[in-house]
């Protein structure tokens, strides 16, 4: 794994409720990173609990585990890029693939990014990799003034919330997921 910034990116140096607060009763986390894989769990209408401040579990719903990963975000120390995590992952597709992709400056070219990132990711050993690479996205947004998800420029969140799609979808598929079963009524 590429380096850590110790400067300020360890847990104890920043307030890790910041990192939540960023998460926090957003208006759009559910669309954009639940929604994607409704597929495998149908109820992906996240609702905030006011109380517990964090998204409420719910039957067939990934919202605990969204609770979960940003909780592993939050506490993951800045890395010194994001880039270089995200790299990490696609490099493993290409060269697992062999598909005809390659980076052109700072630009994959040649394939979806985020399908790149899913299929580079199935190595990627506890997530590491992609929980650095969306903290590095969540420092990074904060450092341009975006103190919350709803307020990042759209392509950045896009990216943020597939990182934390890619996430939630290698832990059920490692058998990590805490997706609670359907309620068996009616």
């Amino acid at each position: 794994m590429t380096g850590m910034d110790d400067r300020d990116g360890a847990p104890g140096s920043r307030s890790i409720e910041k990192f939540r607060e960023f998460f926090s009763w957003s208006m759009c986390i559910d669309q954009y990173v639940l929604k994607p894989l409704s597929h495998i769990a149908g109820n992906w209408e996240a609702e905030w609990d006011h109380d517990a401040k964090k998204y409420a579990p719910e039957a067939s719903s990934f919202a605990e585990d969204l609770n979960q990963v940003i909780e592993l975000v939050a506490t993951c120390p800045r890395p010194l890029s994001y880039h270089d995590h995200e790299d990490i992952l696609a490099e493993r597709a290409v060269r697992d693939s062999k598909w005809p992709i390659g980076k052109q400056g700072s630009r994959w070219v040649g394939a979806d990014y985020v399908g790149l990132l899913e299929r580079g990711a199935f190595g990627d050993l506890d997530q590491r990799n992609l929980i650095a690479a969306a903290a590095g996205r969540v420092h990074a947004a904060m450092a341009r003034g975006q103190k919350h998800i709803d307020d990042m420029e759209d392509r950045h969140r896009y990216m943020l919330a597939a990182l934390l799609s890619i996430i939630i979808y290698h832990r059920h598929c490692g058998g990590k997921s805490l997706v609670m079963p359907a309620d068996e009524e009616g």
